[in-house]
């Protein structure tokens, strides 16, 4: 698991560094402080403090040298590194390492960065020793951060600040149970410093109509799978199978609708269907009911370059058993390599709880 993050950190990456243009970077160092949301009623026993904690960030600037970073408004991409006490003796503390993307507006003054990477918590669930942290049922965790700050750069000479709210949220996608998560609410102020003297001026080489493009339909195969356990904690892990079908339409250089079909194949869910029959017969489960579900879906993609982000909202057509409800939510990243072939990696859950991390491969025809 811990390889296949890595990977991910790695096809996000690998969208500049591709890049051999003369390029700035900038280092900061933010402290934030603040609470854990309760999301779910059964990590209330884990909020007992403020959780407090440092990032620290290495951003590489962009100057329009390719035509993305133009349309983006010149971002910024780096690595972030993450320390964060949860002040809660059965949670403890956890380090993280992201890939991440800034975002500017309001002329560069407001910052929003988004991350994703891999957590390592020091006190995850144990049955004998650790057993009431159920947000945490494995050492390697997934982990995503949104933060919006005001960034002033070169206030005093190289040095800057920076302050605003951060959202971190930590899961392993329910590869391992039990896995109720956190998401942490934090302010946080830092410092910024500029490695190089001087900014290298931006290229703004765009054509008028840039913004006027268009695709005719394109059709898109994916498989993806991936392991999961059931929120029987012990249940053990199964692999499952997604095969996804679905059609885009591309109408800006940024922007595809996509309408599509999936069918998905879950071995915990059969797994946990059997658990049902014979540990709570009052529940009304023969054990032969069909764990196999098939879902439609819309969804949008933000094209970056090679790399594209992907939003979808399903509804399973076939339910034959009730499990966590009929509507379901897709977030993640596509890495594309050529023109048709591209890597996935993303979470699918039910509202705010995951149910898989996926790993996919797929054509775009």
């Amino acid at each position: 698991m811990k390889f296949l993050y890595v990977c991910l950190c790695c096809l996000i990456f690998s969208v500049g560094f591709s890049q051999e243009k003369k390029h700035t970077s900038t280092i900061d160092l933010n402290y934030f402080y603040g609470n854990i949301a309760e999301h779910n009623p059964d990590i209330a026993h884990l909020i007992t403090g403020h959780p407090e904690g440092y990032m620290l960030s290495w951003n590489r600037k962009t100057f329009g040298f390719e035509d993305w970073e133009q349309r983006y408004n010149y971002p910024d991409f780096g690595v972030t590194y993450a320390y964060q006490n949860m002040k809660n003796e059965y949670l403890g503390s956890l380090a993280a390492l992201y890939a991440h993307y800034n975002l500017y507006f309001l002329k560069r003054h407001l910052m929003f960065r988004v991350g994703q990477g891999v957590a390592y918590t020091e006190n995850p669930y144990d049955k004998v020793e650790n057993y009431r942290n159920v947000a945490f049922g494995s050492k390697l965790l997934s982990s995503t951060f949104v933060m919006l700050n005001y960034r002033k750069e070169r206030l005093f000479n190289r040095f800057g600040v920076q302050a605003g709210l951060t959202l971190i949220h930590y899961s392993n996608g329910s590869v391992k149970s039990p896995n109720t998560s956190t998401n942490s609410i934090l302010f946080n102020v830092g410092l910024t410093y500029n490695i190089d003297e001087e900014p290298l001026p931006y290229q703004h080489t765009l054509a008028e109509n840039d913004r006027k493009f268009t695709e005719p339909f394109r059709y898109n195969i994916t498989f993806s799978s991936g392991v999961s356990e059931n929120d029987v904690v012990g249940s053990g892990q199964f692999p499952f199978y997604n095969l996804s079908f679905a059609v885009d339409k591309r109408i800006t250089r940024k922007s595809a609708f996509q309408l599509g079909t999936e069918v998905f194949i879950t071995k915990a869910l059969k797994e946990l269907i059997e658990y049902y029959s014979v540990a709570f017969p009052e529940v009304d489960v023969s054990g032969d009911e069909d764990y196999k579900r098939v879902g439609i879906f819309v969804g949008h993609e933000l094209f970056v370059n090679k790399m594209s982000v992907i939003g979808q909202l399903g509804y399973y057509a076939y339910y034959p058993y009730d499990f966590e409800g009929r509507v379901y939510l897709r977030l993640g990243i596509k890495q594309y390599f050529g023109n048709k072939f591209f890597g996935k990696v993303s979470i699918k859950s039910h509202g705010a709880k995951a149910e898989a991390v996926e790993f996919g491969l797929g054509v775009r025809l």
